[in-house]
């Protein structure tokens, strides 16, 4: 659980289809996850996105309603090597459900900042097709109230989050 929580973040990236995705219009009032990384990442960034997957897979078996309701939404960090189609194809081996997110380098760095997330670095000299990116290694949830109460770090199971996302999208965050 964060400190305080944080305001669901205003900015406007890029959707895998080149249409423009208002983060805050596009899930306000929603149960949403956002998580930025990239797809070249060896070890994060699949396990996160599979285990949420997952999640949904088990829910939507209990429910649907229950994993329609919960909105993943994944912004590369990588500008260079993450296109739209390719983030679209990394993210259709998840869940086709899960939305991808582009922009450029200004953009995706005032994102990280709206989101409160640190900022990612490339690792090594982009001229390396190989490097790596040091990015925020967390997913934030944000709540029907417009607010992120919760972060979830790379040790979150299926099973953990099948059973917080079930209280999440019935009951909302449970108050002050």
């Amino acid at each position: 659980m964060l400190s305080a929580p944080l305001p669901r973040p205003e900015f406007t990236l890029t959707d895998t289809v080149g249409a423009p995705y208002a983060f805050a219009d596009r899930t306000s009032g929603s149960l949403t996850l956002l998580f930025f990384g990239y797809t070249s990442c060896p070890d994060v960034c699949p396990n996160h996105l599979s285990q949420l997957a997952e999640a949904r897979r088990l829910l939507a078996d209990e429910d649907p309603s229950l994993a329609d309701a919960v909105k993943v939404v994944f912004v590369t960090v990588d500008p260079p090597r993450d296109t739209p189609a390719h983030v679209e194809r990394w993210l259709a081996h998840f869940d086709s459900s899960f939305v991808g997110l582009v922009g450029d380098e200004a953009s995706l760095r005032a994102a990280q900042e709206a989101a409160f997330v640190p900022t990612a670095e490339r690792d090594v000299d982009g001229a390396d097709a190989d490097y790596t990116v040091s990015h925020a290694a967390y997913v934030l949830a944000y709540t029907p109230d417009d607010q992120a109460h919760l972060r979830y770090g790379i040790s979150t199971r299926a099973e953990d989050w099948v059973h917080d996302l079930r209280i999440l999208a019935r009951d909302g965050w449970p108050g002050p």
